[in-house]
């Protein structure tokens, strides 16, 4: 039996005095919580794996009650490993945004490895009034380290739902030679990394003409909604991503990005 990695948190965010504060918290095994120090009155969260990764077998989640403004991001990329058996690893946040509050979720590349084995849930309940800028990035091997993924599984789940009601579900499984599936032409076209955005504001119909002039050519940008906005990257590989991807970040999240992402 190999040894496995579980980790846990519970973050609850609270405003108090015009401030998010932290209402509650509990963080357990290899997932923990930190709070860079900040000025303003909004609250940021880093989420930490002190594993280093995930592999076969490993357990995450990530649990959130979020009722004033918050972000929540990781303090590295993601890095999902070489499985032995067939046990994937698995990750699953569940997270409720309350009326008026926003949440950025906002965490940095997961990177596959080859042999790597997967599974990502990730379920958003919005409540009346409140927004969500939601980011995911995946890198599918590091180009600069000649890292091809010719085989694995990489199975990830979103869903976003508003007063009880869908408005975002997207679904991406991919097994065996991911490589040679990335290589079509109407699946990824060799790209090596992409990211899916969702932006749920009342001014996001006014946001897709601006962002829409950020994109490369291998990006797309439309409405599901008058108030959803969602955007799919494709890029070469984990730096191009990240160079396309920023100044649409910096576009729909005010004012600045974590310091994370800027290192």
């Amino acid at each position: 039996m190999q040894p496995r990695a579980i980790g846990d948190v519970f973050l609850g965010v609270k405003s108090r005095r015009n401030r998010s504060e932290i209402e509650d918290l509990r963080q357990s095994g290899s997932l923990k919580c930190l709070f860079p120090r900040r000025t303003g009155k909004h609250l940021d969260a880093v989420l930490v794996n002190t594993a280093g990764g995930v592999t076969g077998g490993d357990a995450y989640s990530c649990t959130a009650e979020i009722a004033s403004d918050c972000t929540l991001t990781t303090q590295a990329a993601e890095r999902a490993y070489r499985a032995i058996g067939s046990e994937p690893g698995r990750v699953v946040n569940r997270i409720n945004v309350g009326p008026s509050a926003r949440l950025n979720w906002l965490p940095q590349e997961t990177i596959l490895f080859d042999g790597c084995a997967l599974t990502r849930r990730t379920y958003i309940s919005l409540q009346g009034d409140a927004k969500l800028l939601f980011c995911e990035p995946v890198v599918f091997g590091r180009t600069a380290m000649k890292e091809t993924i010719r085989s694995g599984v990489f199975s990830d789940r979103v869903e976003i739902h508003r007063n009880g009601v869908p408005v975002y579900l997207d679904a991406t499984r991919m097994e065996g030679d991911i490589q040679q599936q990335l290589d079509r032409p109407f699946v990824a076209n060799s790209a090596r990394a992409m990211a899916s955005l969702v932006y749920v504001a009342a001014d996001a119909e006014s946001q897709l003409d601006p962002v829409r002039a950020l994109l490369p050519v291998t990006a797309g940008a439309s409405l599901l909604l008058p108030d959803v906005l969602v955007l799919r990257l494709l890029a070469p590989d984990g730096f191009e991503l990240r160079k396309s991807l920023i100044p649409v970040l910096n576009q729909l999240y005010q004012p600045d990005l974590p310091r994370c992402w800027m290192l």
